[in-house]
């Protein structure tokens, strides 16, 4: 039982110490961080490039950002797919509904209950937000649904078990305490359980699962870059201009 408790403490410590939003941060062993800062950043979510095939990979896009004459500071995949490379449930760009929302009940990590939507609205609010609270509007620009949520109003999902076996690469995005959205992808296997309590440590109040062990990240300023991938949507960050 100590051995319990202070491993549980020295863990919790070790978060603390590398899961910040600081500017001079240690880069983190375990994750990939990133924390927006919308006064600088712009959040875009992408799916298709201009002659109506998916980007499918982040140095597609990178290609496509950089001849728009834009670096892109930050990309990881934004949820699951379907065949084809189609998002699986919800997909708002550029406030058109590409694909509608996705309400029924299935097998797999996306239908774990609850699952949820991250969007982002015309004033470039940010938020998580589950799937049965959703309430479409013409004021959201992009929206991307997958599941499970990982965080529901500051508590971790009660379906985690703490002590489980199922490990694997993940990624996800959750609200800071500020409003502003942080993108996360583990470096290393790790349970739903501690992946949820990493964005706890971040102070989210809601966090969502994004996808597994497909899951890539380009983060040039960590020397984190994975422009590989096969998927549906790319989440993407630039300078504001």
């Amino acid at each position: 039982m100590k051995l319990n408790i202070l491993f549980n403490l020295l863990f919790t410590s070790v978060f603390i110490l590398f899961s910040s939003c600081k500017e001079n941060k240690p880069i983190n062993p375990d994750f990939v961080i990133y924390c927006v800062d919308v006064k600088n950043d712009k959040i875009e979510l992408f799916w298709k490039n201009d002659r109506n095939q998916p980007f499918r990979s982040i140095q597609n896009l990178k290609k496509h950002i950089n001849a728009r004459n834009r670096d892109l500071k930050f990309a990881m995949n934004g949820g699951m797919f379907i065949k084809n490379n189609i998002p699986k449930g919800l997909y708002i760009e550029n406030f058109k509904t590409l694909n509608p929302i996705d309400t029924l009940n299935g097998e797999g990590n996306f239908y774990l209950k609850p699952n949820g939507i991250f969007y982002i609205t015309k004033s470039d609010e940010s938020a998580v937000i589950s799937t049965e609270n959703f309430k479409a509007g013409s004021d959201i620009k992009f929206a991307t649904q997958s599941g499970p949520m990982l965080i529901i109003d500051g508590k971790t999902n009660p379906l985690f078990q703490k002590n489980s076996v199922n490990l694997n690469i993940r990624n996800g995005v959750g609200i800071l305490q500020n409003g502003n959205p942080v993108f996360v992808m583990s470096k290393k296997k790790i349970n739903f359980y501690n992946f949820a309590l990493l964005f706890k440590s971040l102070g989210c109040k809601n966090a969502l699962y994004l996808d597994g062990f497909v899951s890539r990240t380009y983060f040039p300023k960590e020397n984190w870059i994975q422009e590989d991938g096969d998927f549906g949507i790319i989440i993407g960050v630039t300078a504001r201009r």
